[in-house]
């Protein structure tokens, strides 16, 4: 690893600050790159990262230079950064993080910022210096965490979206769906519109009340839609037949957000059907199988939300059910995402993810037992041995609980399958 990137993962020991003092001070010491292209910002418990990776998908087919934002990676810091649907190159990474490197240093020492930045402050920085140095025409940016204090929310975006409003990060945005949404509509502007997902009860009424204090015109995505599955329209276009090229019924809703927000750019229809169907977003219901019959299915799903939706796509398959191998963060919901899960496999496999905030596999396994007592329980202390000992179990597997373990997961079958 180079001293760039050493410098920057080092500054994640400095963990999670909400608050948006840094981030205005590194922009306007960096001369405002985020200001030199349109943006799209989209927040929401899930789904933010398919919206974006569709919104990114359809604006390349229509032939615009775009950009995407998305965390937190998989394998490589470079999935972050995408300039015309590609990982940004390593030299212009290094280069990038060594000029911001540089201004946050000379802030540091002239006390312009008080308190050191974190990661996710640094490296959004970069994001929006990478956008510009390659001169996109417009970036879809996803938040990180929340909206209302979130590093990204410096941007003057000309369309927001805001997917599902569900509880997570409760230690963060709060304990009611209502706080939770008045965080998440803090990326609403000034006569902006915002496209809302399928939110409804207090927590549409919350989103509601802030666009409507900020003048921001707010599109119902499903208001009016209809979508079989061989016709698709909206209020604004009849597109006739499209596939969302990502699996899941919850993908329905996700790609109803992704085309609502789509037409606000005046992005053609040709190419929002052809971003829809053909938008590929690792990690996702990502089936990977193996030519000796053995099948992977590798989720993002890390809340009770997620959780649910992956369930009810394991619930459509057929034959033997899954062995599941398991990790989650300490500060998650685990019993949530357990009860969602443990009906649709036959078997789990608790391990222990390569974050320090990942739980102990003991402490999964006193969870499971407890919810599940006759279901079968098996603790490896490695994501490899976790994925040998469900293959024992099962020709199909599902990974998921947590981005972390995925990210190690796709690190070992990319090198070992």
């Amino acid at each position: 690893m180079s001293e760039n990137l050493d410098y920057l993962f080092g500054l994640e020991q400095f963990g999670i600050k909400f608050g948006l003092e840094n981030m205005r001070a590194i922009v306007e010491r960096l001369r405002h790159p985020e200001r030199a292209y349109h943006t799209v910002h989209v927040a929401g418990t899930n789904g933010k990262g398919s919206v974006t990776a569709m919104v990114d998908a359809a604006l390349r087919a229509a032939g615009r230079r775009s950009a995407r934002y998305t965390s937190p990676h998989l394998v490589d810091l470079r999935e972050r950064f995408v300039i015309d649907g590609a990982p940004v190159g390593a030299d212009a990474l290094e280069g990038a993080i060594g000029d911001v490197r540089r201004e946050v240093d000379a802030m540091r020492s002239t006390g312009v910022l008080a308190v050191q930045p974190t990661f996710f402050e640094v490296t959004t920085a970069i994001a929006f210096e990478l956008f510009r140095r390659a001169g996109v025409d417009i970036a879809v940016v996803e938040v990180g965490l929340g909206g209302r204090l979130d590093a990204t929310n410096v941007v003057s975006p000309a369309v927001t979206a805001i997917t599902s409003i569900a509880l997570d990060h409760e230690q963060y945005l709060g304990s009611t769906l209502r706080d939770i949404a008045l965080e998440k509509a803090g990326i609403i502007k000034a006569g902006v519109p915002v496209v809302v997902g399928p939110i409804e009860g207090e927590a549409f009424d919350s989103v509601a009340e802030v666009a409507r204090d900020k003048g921001a015109p707010i599109v119902r995505a499903c208001d009016g839609v209809e979508w079989k599955p061989d016709d698709f329209r909206t209020p604004a276009h009849h597109y006739g037949r499209v596939e969302p090229g990502l699996r899941g019924e919850h993908q329905i809703a996700n790609a109803v957000v992704a085309v609502r927000v789509l037409e606000q750019l005046n992005v053609p229809a040709t190419a929002i059907v052809d971003g829809v169907t053909h938008v590929q977003w690792p990690g996702r219901l990502d089936v990977r199988r193996f030519a000796d019959g053995r099948e992977a299915i590798l989720d993002a799903a890390h809340n009770p939300a997620g959780a649910a939706a992956l369930a009810s796509y394991l619930k459509t398959l057929t034959g033997q059910p899954p062995a599941l191998v398991f990790a989650a963060m300490r500060d998650k919901d685990i019993d949530g995402m357990l009860r969602a899960l443990i009906p649709q496999i036959g078997a789990i496999v608790l391990t222990r993810a390569s974050t320090h905030r990942a739980a102990e596999p003991e402490a999964l396994a006193a969870r499971a037992r407890t919810l599940a007592p006759s279901l079968r329980v098996v603790m490896e202390p490695s994501p490899r041995a976790a994925l040998d000992a469900a293959w024992r179990l099962s020709p199909r597997i599902v990974v998921a609980g947590s981005i972390f373990l995925l990210g190690d997961v796709l690190r070992d079958l990319d090198r070992t399958w």
